[in-house]
């Protein structure tokens, strides 16, 4: 049975790829660090930004995001230049990476923040450090470095709020996370993205489907409607002019 292909609409997503048969994949610092630069290399080559990452030894996670359809092909560069590097420094052939990645599309705000802690707080959860600040190989330290932020983590969430302000990064990244809650979401995800699996999000068909409503209750219903089509949160305030916050605050209005 072929596999079925991916689905890639505009908005934010959190990857995780694991070595095959749970091999080490990352064994030195010149590792972790030229993984580091291809990530940052190709996520500009595709326009993708980059939110959170943390590099483990034998897996990654990435909260990336995505304007066009294009996130297979940053993947797919991505693991390939590194799985290239890795083989001839290690004198091996086959595969490095355990089948496809896997990816989420992040619904809403609330599986958002959840996701950049979870990314963040790995190194913590397995004990390799008892102290974030500790782990060389995750956003985390760049970001409480503002004078010497990638390129690539400049346009952020987290730089973008909170700029350079160490304090409020450091509680926001130590808040504890549900890891029950982080499945709920998940799951909501894969169920929101099942029904559209045919559909394309389509910005000028978006604009004018709000451009004729002059009434508050008809615009919120029409962004319900939207959200359930398939068109992320992001886009809809983009097309609105309005913030990001206000839109899932009328979609969860919808849900109660």
């Amino acid at each position: 049975m072929p596999r079925k292909p991916r689905i890639e609409i505009a908005g934010y997503y959190h990857i995780i790829n694991r070595g095959v048969e749970q091999i080490v994949v990352f064994k030195e610092k010149d590792d972790y660090e030229y993984f580091e630069e291809l990530m940052c290399f190709h996520a500009k080559s595709y326009g993708i930004t980059i939110h959170n990452y943390c590099l483990m030894r034998n897996h990654y996670h990435l909260l990336i995001e995505i304007q066009t359809e294009n996130l297979s092909k940053f993947m797919r560069q991505l693991n390939m230049s590194y799985a290239i590097y890795f083989n001839k420094k290690n004198k091996r052939v086959g595969h490095l990476w355990q089948g496809r990645f896997k990816s989420w599309y992040v619904t809403d705000e609330a599986y958002l923040y959840t996701l950049m802690l979870y990314i963040e707080q790995n190194p913590l959860k397995a004990n390799m450090v008892k102290q974030l600040e500790e782990y060389p190989y995750s956003s985390y330290k760049n970001f409480l470095d503002s004078d010497n932020v990638p390129e690539c983590l400049k346009q952020s969430w987290i730089v973008q709020n909170y700029k350079d302000d160490t304090d409020a990064i450091k509680a926001f990244l130590n808040t504890s996370v549900d890891s029950s809650q982080l499945e709920e979401m998940r799951k909501a995800a894969s169920l929101v993205e099942a029904p559209n699996s045919d559909k394309k999000p389509d910005e000028p068909k978006l604009k004018k489907q709000f451009s004729k409503i002059k009434e508050l209750k008809k615009r919120n219903e029409q962004i319900v409607k939207a959200y359930k089509e398939g068109y992320s949160q992001q886009m809809i305030a983009k097309v609105l002019g309005i913030s990001q916050q206000a839109i899932s605050a009328v979609v969860k209005r919808s849900r109660r």
